[in-house]
């Protein structure tokens, strides 16, 4: 670095000091996703302090009573994936509606949505579309097969990827193909459109344009059993499912004790040694089935039964004081229950708590830190259209003007 670029830099630093963090203030968000993955992309944008306008019909979206808590239109699903939102009820495919869009449209950053293709092209929400309008716009879109090839018009969700990538079959004991009970598809899409959202965003800083930002399902689900596909392309091996023990190391797998479970995962050469004299078998050290973390873990069933008998006579709280002074990861498995008390769970500052008619609904809000992120206050996902006033108020439509068009959308609705 020049003196002079230096100096610039300290100055710049210098200038910095005692302000609020600025994050992605200022940038406008229109989120037209349904369900988990791009809703959560907007939802990770809006943590970072991004105004994240949420667009529905009057009728609301139906993934807003995914999962029921017993509170109309506000499932545990739509609380999570839209928080620090704003809603705006909307019929984007209504001619008065899609004028008001387009209005709001010419002074947004980013819009997301999930469709493929054809779809986007049905709905004129496609890029050539949105930048005839506003020329620098970042379009963000998920489909679920991604944007060439024969299937890029064809829906599919969560279990599409996990099928197609041989997730599936790679979980489980091996009777059946099994699905993860989780969406982790879903969610690591929306985080990988997110982050894909910002690098157009700093790209934009320095060029002016926008870009058609894509993700998909299978390419997430793609890139996450990359590994094992490339053991099986180059010939290596042929992975199966295995229960919980790890295919990479050993002992690496989920044990019974007295009174519940413990998850135990010995990974390097030390920790190995470590592990086999805390079991008082120091001798496997030398064993030539466990000379490295891969043929522990191609090994792994007769060092999970070592590591069973030993957690099985010890209560789940004996058998972890012991591995931690032993240096050897180790945690319960726990039920969701008992997940919402766990200690790790609750001081990790993960939770932002949004009181609701039956209790207080632990919001994850905090998926990542940064100081924008922390200064940004937390809001509870909003009720359907809480915002629509103030919004076409603000895109320059005076009251009678709001009232007639609320009002032409609930027409719509009825019809």
């Amino acid at each position: 670095m020049t003196k002079e670029k230096h100096a610039n830099a300290q100055t710049a630093e210098t200038e910095g000091e005692g302000r609020a963090p600025r994050g992605l203030g200022g940038v406008r968000v229109l989120d037209l996703g349904r369900y988990i993955a791009a809703p959560f992309c907007a939802a990770m944008l809006a943590d970072q302090g991004a105004e994240v306008i949420r667009i529905e019909p009057s009728a609301g979206a139906p993934d807003r009573e995914v999962m029921p808590v017993g509170v109309p239109g506000r499932g545990a699903l739509y609380l999570q994936m839209n928080r620090n939102k704003k809603s705006l009820s909307l019929d984007i495919d209504q001619p008065e509606g899609r004028a008001a869009f387009e209005r709001l449209l010419a002074s947004s950053d980013v819009v997301v949505v999930n469709l493929p293709a054809a779809a986007l092209k049905r709905a004129r929400l496609d890029y050539d579309s949105l930048k005839a309008i506003r020329p620098d716009i970042i379009l963000t879109t998920i489909s679920a097969f991604g944007a060439k090839g024969d299937s890029r018009d064809r829906i599919g969700f969560d279990g599409t990827g996990q099928a197609l990538s041989g997730a599936m079959c790679l979980t489980g004991t091996g009777e059946r193909p099994l699905r993860a009970a989780v969406s982790y598809v879903d969610y690591a899409t929306g985080i990988a459109a997110a982050f894909a959202t910002l690098a157009a965003l700093h790209e934009r800083l320095a060029t002016g344009r926008g870009q058609h930002v894509e993700a998909s399902l299978l390419g997430t689900a793609l890139a996450m059993t990359n590994p094992m596909l490339i053991e099986e392309a180059l010939g290596a091996r042929s992975r199966a499912a295995m229960g919980n023990r790890s295919p990479i190391a050993g002992p690496s797998d989920l044990f019974r004790t007295r009174d519940g479970w413990v998850m135990v995962q010995v990974i390097g050469d030390g920790m190995f040694r470590r592990w086999a004299t805390f079991v008082g078998q120091p001798d496997l050290v030398a064993d030539p089935r466990f000379a490295s973390d891969i043929s522990r873990g191609e090994n792994g069933e007769a060092l999970s039964a070592v590591m069973a008998h030993w957690c099985a006579s010890r209560s789940s709280a004996e058998c972890l004081a012991a591995l931690e002074g032993a240096k050897i990861p180790a945690c319960k498995a726990l039920s969701p229950a008992e997940a919402l008390t766990a200690p790790e769970n609750t001081q990790g500052g993960f939770f932002a708590e949004e009181a609701l008619a039956g209790g207080k609904a632990p919001v994850v809000a905090h998926v990542v830190r940064t100081e924008a992120g922390q200064a940004t206050p937390f809001r509870a996902a909003p009720e359907l259209g809480a915002d629509t006033a103030g919004i076409l108020a603000s895109l320059g439509y005076g009251a009678e003007e709001i009232e007639r068009l609320i009002g032409q959308q609930r027409a719509g609705m009825d019809s």
